[in-house]
């Protein structure tokens, strides 16, 4: 009896479509990660007393720098030969290029501008923001899937999946081109992120670790970007000019976070404990 060696994914990539309304897969992911994501900064808001108006001010911040930055990350780090010579495009964001990378600098800057508005260290911000951020960063990942995108090198492993290579003219009617089976590693990332996730709750909920400044925030940045790091190994390159790297783009982007990741948790250890919050009076 043969045994099945792959999985074939045929997934279609739109969820469903109500005349000129197209909803897919990866936008439902987006929403529901940001949902989820209010949800969770709104407990630990309430559970510290942090004004509410601060929180619509975050998300509203961090939306922002994320679809901003991630766009710009794609033009800047991945299409800049495209992008240079038809900046127009740029703005068509619903056609695709994300770059993650680019959305994590974006709220970065973003946080900058929030903190001196709020007269807080960013650290305050970023220690609570980024625990649910990994969450919306897994269901990214599932988003991509579902996209027949960002997948992996040819594998035999049993779970190697054959995603469809033509997807826009399969969705038109055309036969579909399946990618020899190939190493899942959006479900690597997802998988990887859940567990920092987890770990990020764990800290913050069981041990205190929001006024070891810095330290969720470290471990954050280490866990996201060190799987990255990892990952990239046996994902394929997004970009040609990518052949003639030792490291890819991906992989390069990762190092500053990796490092700065273990400096913030190196940092917060050896730093004594902050104060909780405590409103300032005007």
């Amino acid at each position: 009896m043969d045994i099945l060696n792959f999985i074939t994914w045929s997934a279609d990539p739109e969820l469903f479509s109500v005349g000129p309304l197209h909803i897919r897969w990866y936008s439902l992911m987006f929403i529901i990660g940001f949902w989820l994501g209010y949800q969770i900064e709104d407990k630990i808001y309430k559970h510290e007393g942090i004004p509410e108006a601060w929180l619509d001010k975050l998300f509203l911040y961090v939306f922002i720098g994320t679809i901003v930055g991630a766009r710009l990350g794609h033009v800047f780090f991945y299409g800049w030969d495209y992008y240079s010579q038809h900046p127009a495009d740029i703005l068509k964001v619903w056609e695709g290029g994300l770059a993650s990378h680019g959305g994590a600098i974006g709220i970065i800057i973003m946080m900058y501008i929030l903190a001196r508005q709020l007269k807080v260290n960013m650290l305050f911000l970023f220690d609570r923001l980024v625990v649910p951020v990994a969450l919306v960063g897994a269901l990214i990942r599932i988003g991509n899937l579902f996209n027949h995108e960002i997948y992996g090198h040819e594998t035999t492993m049993p779970w190697g999946f054959r995603f469809i290579q033509n997807i826009n003219q399969w969705r038109m009617g055309a036969e579909p081109i399946y990618s020899a089976p190939s190493h899942p590693t959006q479900i690597y990332e997802a998988g990887l992120y859940l567990i920092v996730f987890a770990v990020l709750m764990w800290l913050y909920w069981k041990k205190n670790a929001q006024y070891r400044q810095g330290l969720i925030f470290g471990t954050f940045l280490l866990g996201i970007f060190g799987s990255r790091l990892i990952i990239e190994f046996v994902k394929n390159n997004q970009e040609s000019f990518e052949e003639a790297m030792l490291m890819n783009m991906g992989q390069l982007l990762s190092v500053p976070f990796v490092i700065g990741g273990i400096w913030l948790i190196v940092r917060a250890i050896k730093n004594p404990p902050v104060a909780a919050f405590k409103l300032k009076k005007a």
